[in-house]
């Protein structure tokens, strides 16, 4: 058995297709985990999730900003853009009520303690502890998965509160938790968010450095798998003790899989 954890497919099905075949899964041996990001900008978003959705039984992924996105669009809590039309097929699929009840109860964090690992969308919060990050996600969980979850797909857009507080409360609580779950790259000293910049870890903008070189890290000998970030194209300080999973199929890069029992990593070009 092997588990093998994939960066950010962004409807890339070929790419996905690939990959698979590469590292050779088998779904009654295997453990697929996804980092998030599964929709949104590649050739086949509903053939993606649809794929996703078939490996169901061996596969957990974290929502990503994107997902959140498409469960927001099908609720009609945010409207469709023109650079989303990608999106379209899934919301007019016959089995969109299938494919979206499963992602709507995938988690936002996820523990891997066998691999001393924990996998989030963005990574996680200087400060926040893996045991403080699996409760504050399990938060937005379950106003995901309750009776007003249109509440806050509504309020889950926009940057501020920039910072996390303990005295955050309702939706505005959600709203810090899922941005610094789903959308952080540059931290300040305190760990407050910019959210505007998306560069290279070594050019942060001024006041601001990446997430995992904060001093304020916690658990840092539990190593953090995140995607988000194609920019780093899976280039971290190995001190960091985490692993940048994106390397940007969806810009013309390449789709890793890191194999958790060896640290493997595969990839399958996607420059075509």
């Amino acid at each position: 058995m092997s588990t093998y954890v994939i960066g950010d497919l962004q409807g890339c099905l070929s790419a996905f297709q690939c990959l698979l075949e590469k590292i050779d899964f088998d779904p009654a041996r295997d453990q697929l985990l996804l980092a998030g990001d599964l929709v949104a900008r590649g050739e086949d978003s509903l053939g993606t999730l649809r794929l996703v959705y078939q490996l169901r039984d061996c596969t957990r992924a974290v929502l990503g900003n994107h997902d959140l996105h498409l469960l927001a669009l099908a609720a009609g809590a945010a409207p469709l853009r023109k650079k989303e039309r990608d999106l379209t097929p899934i919301l007019d699929a016959p089995d969109r009520d299938a494919l979206l009840g499963w992602l709507r109860h995938q988690p936002l964090a996820l523990h891997l303690p066998r691999h001393n690992s924990v996998l989030t969308h963005a990574g996680l919060p200087p400060g926040w502890t893996v045991a403080q990050t699996l409760a504050r996600a399990a938060e937005v969980e379950a106003a995901l998965r309750g009776p007003d979850a249109e509440d806050f797909y509504h309020a889950m857009y926009g940057n501020s509160p920039s910072a996390w507080s303990e005295q955050l409360t309702g939706t505005t609580r959600l709203r810090v938790i899922t941005n610094y779950l789903t959308r952080m790259r540059f931290v300040d000293a305190e760990g407050a968010l910019d959210l505007a910049s998306k560069g290279e870890a070594d050019a942060p903008p001024e006041g601001f450095m990446p997430w995992f070189l904060h001093p304020a890290r916690q658990d840092t000998g539990i190593r953090v798998l995140f995607g988000h970030w194609a920019a780093l194209a899976g280039n971290v300080p190995a001190s960091a003790n985490v692993a940048a999973l994106d390397t940007g199929c969806v810009w013309g890069g390449c789709l890793t899989a890191l194999r958790l029992e060896d640290n493997q990593r595969l990839h399958c070009d996607c420059s075509r």
